[in-house]
C-alpha cells in the first residue's frame, strides 16, 4: 500500500510528490499520458512561479526547458474599450512539455515512483484505504491511505466523487510562422468582447506566433478567432505565412468568490482539479502552491492510524488561504477592466 497516490504529473502533482517523497512517504505519481506530454498553455513563468520552484525544488530552472525569447518582460493587457495597461515583471518562457517532465523527474529523484500512460478511472474509499482503479496496458488496482487528484480542469476523479458541474472555458490557439509589430518579450491579453467570451492572447515561442481565443460556446471559436486575427492584422501588422498547428484545451471558468473544491473523504483536489487558477488563466503558480499545500496537510495526520479526515481538510484549507485570497484579488482587478467579468459580480 502506498502512503499517497497522486493523480496527474503537472506542477500540482509534482510539487506534492516531491515534498512527500522528501519526507519519506511512499508516493506513486500517475500520469495519463506518456511523458513528456503536451499541455496547451502560454508557458510563462511569472516571478511568483520562479520563487515557488526555488522554494519547493531548491534548484534553478534549466535552460533546456526554456524557449525563445527566454526572458519575458511582463504582460500588456487591453481592456474592453481598447485601453492598454502595461505590467512589467521579469519572467521566463518555457515549453510545458519539457518543464513538467523536469518537475516530475525531480520528484522521482526524491523517491517518488512515476508511472506514465496510466489513467486513474475511479477511487473507492474503504475503512483504512482508498482503492484506485487504473487503466494502462491492462486494468488493475492500487491501494493508498490518501489520494491527491491533480488531473486538471476536467478531473474525472472529482466528477465521479462529487458530481461537480462542468463549468469550463475552452481555449483555442494556433502556432504560426510570420511576423508582427509587437515586442516578443511581452504576453498580450485582450478583453474586448468581440474577440472572445473570456480573453484573447498573443505570445511568441521559438519563432512561433501564437494567437488564442477562449469561449464558453465552442461553436463560436471560428467567429471569434477570425475577428481577432483581423484585428491583429489591422492594428499590429500581423502577417501569417503558415499555420503549423492548432490546439484546443479546457480550463476552469473562474467565478465570483473563486469557489474551490478542496476534498472528498481521503481524496484531496489540487491545481485546476480543485479550481485553483489565476482568473487571467495563469495556473502554474497556483498548481505548484496548491500541490505543496496538500502535501503539507497530509503531514498533519497519522497515516498509520484511523485518522479523522476533518483535520486533514482543515489543514489543507488553511494552507491555501493566501492563494485563494490572491485569486479573489485578481478576479476583482480584472472585473474592474471588463464588462464580461462585471456581469458575474454578486
Amino acid at each position: 500500500m502506498y502512503d499517497v497516490i497522486i493523480i496527474g504529473a503537472g506542477p500540482a502533482g509534482s510539487s506534492a510528490a516531491k515534498e512527500l517523497a522528501d519526507k519519506g512517504y511512499s508516493v506513486l505519481l500517475a500520469e495519463k499520458f506518456k511523458m513528456p506530454r503536451n499541455k496547451s498553455c502560454s508557458g510563462i513563468l511569472i516571478k511568483k512561479s520562479i520563487q515557488l520552484i526555488h522554494t519547493y525544488f531548491g534548484e534553478n530552472i534549466p535552460q533546456t526547458v526554456m524557449c525563445s525569447p527566454m526572458y519575458g518582460k511582463g504582460m500588456i493587457l487591453t481592456n474592453d474599450d481598447g485601453q492598454e495597461y502595461r505590467y512589467e515583471q521579469n519572467g521566463l518562457n518555457i515549453w510545458r512539455s519539457s518543464f513538467d517532465y523536469w518537475l516530475a523527474q525531480k520528484s522521482v529523484e526524491a523517491g517518488a515512483e512515476l508511472r506514465d500512460e496510466t489513467t486513474a478511472t475511479s477511487c473507492e474509499e474503504r475503512n483504512d484505504c482508498i482503492i484506485v482503479k487504473f487503466r494502462g496496458s491492462k486494468e488493475y488496482t492500487e491501494k493508498a491511505k490518501i489520494v491527491i487528484a491533480c488531473d486538471g480542469a476536467v478531473s474525472s476523479i472529482k466528477r465521479k466523487l462529487i458530481h461537480a458541474p462542468r463549468n469550463y472555458i475552452t481555449t483555442y490557439q494556433t502556432f504560426n510562422k510570420g511576423s508582427i509589430d509587437l515586442d516578443y518579450h511581452f504576453f498580450y491579453a485582450y478583453l474586448q468582447p468581440q474577440f472572445s467570451e473570456y480573453d484573447a492572447w498573443f505570445n511568441v515561442k521559438d519563432d512561433y506566433l501564437i494567437f488564442g481565443v477562449s469561449v464558453k460556446d465552442t461553436s463560436k471559436i471560428e467567429h471569434y478567432y477570425s475577428q481577432y486575427i483581423a484585428y491583429m492584422k489591422r492594428e499590429h501588422n500581423a502577417k501569417i505565412e503558415t499555420e503549423e498547428k492548432a490546439e484546443k484545451w479546457i480550463m476552469p471558468h473562474v467565478m465570483p468568490g473563486c469557489p474551490i473544491d478542496y476534498a472528498n473523504g481521503r481524496v484531496l483536489f489540487a491545481g485546476e482539479a480543485a479550481g485553483f487558477l489565476n482568473p487571467m488563466g495563469e495556473g502554474i503558480s497556483a498548481g505548484l502552491e496548491s500541490g505543496y499545500a496538500a502535501a503539507k496537510a497530509v503531514q498533519q495526520v497519522d497515516l498509520n492510524s484511523q485518522f479523522d479526515v476533518q483535520p486533514l481538510h482543515m489543514a489543507y484549507k488553511d494552507n491555501t488561504i493566501s492563494l485563494k485570497t490572491y485569486m479573489e484579488r485578481q478576479w476583482w482587478f480584472v472585473a474592474g477592466l471588463s464588462t464580461k467579468f462585471n456581469a458575474h459580480k454578486t
